[in-house]
């Protein structure tokens, strides 16, 4: 058994590069409550399959906003960022089953063990989660990484623990468009590399250090792409979706697809 592939991996020449681009796009609902959350998924409703709810969204909210957009039929990104002792993170693997997310973030900071727990959970499930091991936050560059005690460049140590994660049996990771290129080389074609960090032309970084664009990221190897502010702080958030959504669509209609 291996765990569960995203729509994404399985896309088909039946598909046009517009089709395509709504699946990899993954809309971040980085906001406050439930009531917030669906009032923008329902102002992006038809347009967006994957829908992220990370840890601000699921304490607000709990495990119930996860089964309310799956159940809209949405697909859903858990960035929890797991990270714990490896029964620990074993458990909550195991405790996500239920609630329909098609994919699950686990830090590879945590290690070896922990990440070969987390794996062998995910294989014992039915319907188990992509698993997705977080190299190096976006919010991170040399100076941060220097300020915890890690002496590696960024891409030095997106390196090391993706390798981590590969040894541990994980074939999905979460890494910033600098370094999905070669993580991509590492993985393979069947590597799902989510990429958050992505800004279109012109939009602020706001606390992000290491971003790109669109078509950067696409170009790089990246199998989903992570939009946030620029959509959801946007005066009109379908619009500026729209615009993003075109520019992925415009990127893979010139290049293959995963």
């Amino acid at each position: 058994m291996s765990e569960q592939a995203p729509e994404a991996s399985k896309a088909s020449s039946q598909f046009s590069p517009f089709d395509l681009a709504r699946q990899r796009l993954i809309v971040a609902l980085d906001v406050p409550t439930a009531d917030a959350a669906l009032t923008l998924a329902d102002r992006l409703e038809n347009q967006c399959q994957w829908f992220k709810v990370g840890l601000e969204l699921y304490v607000a909210a709990g495990p119930a906003i996860v089964e309310m957009l799956a159940s809209r039929g949405h697909s859903i990104f858990l960035d929890l960022k797991l990270h714990d002792i490896p029964n620990t993170v074993a458990s909550a693997v195991r405790a996500t089953a239920s609630l329909g997310a098609g994919m699950l973030t686990i830090h590879a900071a945590g290690g070896p063990a922990m990440l070969a727990a987390a794996h062998e959970a995910a294989l014992s499930l039915a319907a188990p989660p992509q698993l997705l091991a977080v190299t190096v936050l976006t919010s991170m560059d040399q100076p941060q990484l220097s300020a915890i005690g890690v002496a590696k460049s960024p891409k030095e140590q997106v390196a090391l623990l993706a390798m981590l994660g590969l040894e541990a049996g994980i074939r999905g990771f979460v890494c910033s468009p600098q370094e999905v290129a070669m993580v991509r080389a590492m993985t393979g074609p069947e590597g799902v590399l989510v990429t958050p960090g992505i800004r279109p032309s012109g939009a602020d970084k706001g606390d992000q250090q290491r971003i790109a664009t669109p078509t950067y990221a696409l170009d790089q190897g990246a199998s989903y792409l992570v939009v946030g502010r620029p959509i959801t702080q946007a005066a009109d958030p379908a619009l500026a979706m729209e615009a993003i959504v075109l520019e992925i669509a415009e990127a893979l209609a010139i290049a293959p697809t995963e």
